[in-house]
């Protein structure tokens, strides 16, 4: 490390110290706490429980404000805390068709069987600074509907019914996990799900726009968007059976993609599908469009050379956590090798200098 910055250890300690109280501010203005985070925060919580892999919104909260609101840092936090922690055994898949929605939208259907709900969305405003807030005033009360009904049906299976989309190829194996697992390519759907799923938003909206300006091939109507609490169950050997064990908030999206068919498929729909924790429906229609990009191969289309279909460019390089390690590693120390090539480059000017006199 900076064994030559002056005062060693005592300056990191100073450092640290310099560090906690920039994080707290003018302590005349009233500490955030973390409830008020978790409550007031909670599409940047969502975002660090998404790409942190855990779904806990209090230390989601504990770890934005520890980073000062630096969510990639938020994130940092939860994945190395997430490592301490036991795996006691494994989940069942949550079933989203039993999702307690308190939004569900269609881009497809108008008259969408189980009926469309708004629900809390930026989609309706006006994007102007609301001054109210500055006075801190009581929240406005919504006449808020109850939560739709369990069992809403996918609007995928209306058209899965007819034999328009493609036939949901998922089985029962159990996916490699890629918390646990180096990822290796290539990689199977289910692994790519979960490598974009935690990957930084950003870049994954970042490619999923690429494809709608033509790099990918990819046309796609939002099938549904769907935001709501799920239940989680476990197997309990002793048992036999499984049991709740809590609720999860997600967003799903099922994107409904146009396929010209090809050699082995006829013309028909195609999906491509995201799932995030929380409400972070920019996140999952990001990931629907990325995920259908990726899958050309499966289904008997050509690459374009698209960035987005590229699995190996997408996947190695949407984790924003290896990002920021090998981009912040460049300013550690670097003396021995900076002064090796500055040796070279004198050596280079001094022989470039002589063949000029000559």
């Amino acid at each position: 490390m900076y064994v030559a910055v002056k005062g060693g250890e005592r300056a990191i300690d100073n450092a640290h110290a310099f560090l906690a109280e920039e994080r707290r501010g003018d302590v005349s203005v009233p500490e955030l706490s973390v409830d008020q985070i978790r409550e007031q925060l909670k599409l940047a919580v969502n975002r660090v429980m998404a790409e942190g892999s855990l779904f806990d919104p209090d230390l989601a909260a504990l770890a934005i404000k520890q980073a000062r609101g630096d969510l990639i840092e938020a994130v940092f936090l939860i994945r190395a805390y997430r490592t301490t922690l036991p795996r006691l055994g494994a989940s069942k898949p949550i079933d989203t068709s039993a999702m307690a929605c308190v939004r569900r939208i269609s881009a497809t259907f108008k008259d969408a069987p189980g009926g469309q709900v708004l629900g809390p969305t930026f989609d309706y405003t006006h994007r102007l600074l609301d001054f109210k807030l500055l006075a801190e005033g009581e929240a406005p009360q919504a006449a808020r509907a109850p939560a739709m009904p369990a069992a809403v049906p996918h609007i995928a299976d209306f058209l899965n019914r007819d034999g328009l989309i493609e036939q949901d190829t998922a089985n029962d194996t159990t996916p490699p996990d890629l918390t646990r697992e180096p990822m290796e390519l290539p990689a199977s759907r289910a692994l790519r799900l979960q490598a974009i799923t935690r990957g930084d938003e950003g870049f994954i909206l970042s490619m999923a726009y690429s494809t709608q300006r033509g790099y990918g091939r990819t046309h796609a109507f939002v099938g549904e968007l769907r935001i709501g609490t799920v239940p989680v169950e476990m197997d309990i050997p002793e048992l036999g059976f499984a049991i709740q064990i809590g609720e999860i908030e997600v967003t799903e999206c099922e994107t409904v993609n146009q396929f010209k068919g090809s050699k082995t498929e006829p013309p028909q729909f195609t999906r491509g599908y995201g799932l995030v924790f929380g409400q972070s429906e920019r996140k999952a229609i990001a990931m629907s469009l990325v995920d259908r990009a990726l899958r050309w191969k499966e289904l008997g289309e050509d690459n374009s050379g698209a960035p987005a279909q590229d699995e190996e460019f997408v996947l190695m390089h949407a984790d924003n956590i290896q990002a920021t390690g090998f981009l912040e590693h460049i300013k550690l120390p670097h003396y021995v090798d900076f002064q090796a090539e500055l040796e070279m480059v004198r050596h280079l000017r001094a022989e470039a200098t002589r063949e000029a006199a000559e």
